[in-house]
């Protein structure tokens, strides 16, 4: 019993030290520099760590990890993307990786009887990660929905002599029910009334998407700004391209839903013929006795 603690421990500090190594060569950290008061009151007060208090063990122990990995920055664009929501809250997911870290590999190692299994203590850490990354990439695919519909409307009240910025308020007055995506352009258009330029507007509405689509829709309306060039013609073009590739990608779905669909031919459909068919046969034999065995 004692040989199992031991290795148990033995587990845990080289999980420790695994963790370590890999998140210091994914980040880049400063030498020297411990996390004190003074580096709390560094974070500026509009953000969620702020309400992390040194005095207490594992809010220190997050500003540890906040400050040495550099997981401020992560954090924050990561929450920006999920739509910046009441909750969670950068500080919030740090927490979660932090008690992921803790009681995952605790957890497994226990139900595996193996301390070893505490070196999935890096793992541990990245899993909220992955249910994170996994809710952006479905809001995004939302707000993409319908984005060529919005971009053939843009063109079409642009045409009609507005500008773009005039044109993204008709087509959020219009709509009956707004999307993820009229929300985000109704936070561009308030941002634009509360001061910001419309480039930093459009900027930040490009940011807080994540987009690729959405970020050359942005770049499009700002390089037609600067060079005063045609913005109908190339949002048409646009939309045409949008369109073409959605159909292209459809097109590559279809033909790769043929291969897909062998996996679950051969495991659930194919036995289940194979016993259909060769059941009254093997009964047969066996009440005629004319089995070899």
């Amino acid at each position: 019993m004692s040989l199992h603690y031991l290795a148990l421990g033995v587990a845990a500090m080289g999980a420790i030290s695994v963790f370590w190594l890999i998140m210091n060569l994914a980040t880049s950290t400063e030498a020297g520099e411990a996390i004190s008061d003074l580096e709390a009151r560094q974070i500026k007060s509009t953000s969620s760590f702020a309400r992390l208090n040194p005095a207490k063990p594992m809010d220190r122990f997050a500003l540890f990890l906040l400050k040495t990995f550099k997981l401020r920055e992560p954090l924050e664009e990561m929450t920006m993307l999920l739509g910046s929501p009441v909750k969670p809250q950068p500080v919030d997911i740090l927490f979660q990786k932090i008690y992921f870290a803790i009681f995952v590999p605790i957890l497994v190692s226990i139900l595996f009887f193996s301390p070893w299994m505490l070196f999935i203590f890096p793992l541990a850490f990245l899993l909220p990660d992955f249910r994170i990354k996994g809710q952006i990439e479905k809001r995004q695919k939302e707000m993409l929905g319908n984005f060529s519909t919005l971009v053939d409307l843009m063109a079409l009240v642009i045409e009609s002599g507005l500008d773009y910025m005039t044109a993204f308020e008709r087509i959020i007055k219009i709509a009956k029910k707004k999307t993820l995506l009229e929300v985000e352009i109704e936070k561009t258009i308030n941002e634009t009334k509360l001061g910001y330029s419309r480039r930093e507007s459009l900027e930040r509405f490009a940011a807080r998407t994540g987009a690729q689509d959405i970020r050359s829709f942005v770049g499009l309306i700002v390089q037609s700004d600067e060079l005063g060039t045609s913005l109908v013609d190339l949002l048409r073009n646009f939309s045409t391209d949008l369109r073409f590739r959605r159909l292209n990608k459809a097109e590559k779905l279809a033909a790769q839903a043929s291969t897909k669909m062998l996996i679950p031919l051969f495991i659930f459909i194919f036995p289940v013929v194979f016993i259909l068919m060769l059941s009254p046969m093997l009964s047969g034999m066996f009440s005629s006795g004319t089995l070899p065995f």
